[in-house]
C-alpha cells in the first residue's frame, strides 16, 4: 500500500537549485583577491615611476631646464605657514593650492618675514616653481631646505611657503 506518487524526494522542492561547494566558493574568492591584488600592484609602481625618473631628471637638467620633470601636484606634500600679522592669510593660500590638486597639509602659523619665502627639499625644485607661480611670488623666493626647519615639523614635507606682507592683498 504504497503511493505511486511519493517519492523519496519527498521533502524537497521542485526544480534544480545549484549550491557550489565550499571548495569551487574558495576558488572564486582567492581570484578575486588575486586580480585586485596584481591591479593594485600594477597602479603603483607606475605612479612611484615618474616620481624617480622625475628626480633623476631634474638633478641631472636642473641647470639647464628648471620645468623638465613632469611633477604629479597631489605627491607634493605643501605646506603653508602665515609669517604675518593678517589673520586666515595661510588658509586661504592652503584653499587655493588645494583647489589646484596639491597635497596641502593644515594651515599654521610660521616665523615673521619680510616677504615671501618657499623652500623645498631635494627632488621637489619643480614643485616649488610651480607653487611660486601658483602664489604669485618669483622664482628668485625658491630656496634648497637644506635641512632646516623653517616651520616647526615641515621638515620632511616636499614645499614650504611662509608667506609673507608681499602675498597680503
Amino acid at each position: 500500500m504504497s503511493d505511486p506518487t511519493s517519492s523519496s524526494r519527498d521533502g524537497h522542492a521542485s526544480g534544480s537549485h545549484y549550491q557550489p561547494s565550499l571548495s569551487v566558493v574558495f576558488i572564486i574568492v582567492v581570484l578575486f583577491v588575486g586580480a585586485t591584488f596584481l591591479m593594485v600592484r600594477a597602479v603603483t609602481p607606475s605612479s612611484g615611476t615618474p616620481t624617480t625618473t622625475t628626480t633623476a631628471a631634474s638633478s641631472s637638467t636642473s641647470t639647464t631646464a628648471p620645468h623638465s620633470g613632469r611633477v604629479i601636484k597631489s605627491h607634493v606634500r605643501v605646506q603653508v605657514a602665515n609669517g604675518t600679522t593678517t589673520g586666515s592669510l595661510a588658509s586661504r593660500y592652503t584653499q587655493k593650492l588645494m583647489t589646484q590638486n596639491w597635497d596641502t597639509l593644515p594651515p599654521v602659523n610660521g616665523p615673521h618675514v619680510a616677504a615671501t619665502i618657499i623652500y623645498y627639499n631635494p627632488g621637489d625644485h619643480a614643485a616649488a616653481l610651480l607653487v611660486a607661480a601658483a602664489v604669485g611670488v618669483t622664482a628668485a623666493v625658491v630656496h634648497p631646505l637644506g635641512g632646516g626647519s623653517p616651520v616647526p615639523g615641515a621638515s620632511g614635507d616636499g614645499v614650504i611657503v611662509i608667506l609673507g606682507p608681499n602675498s597680503v592683498g
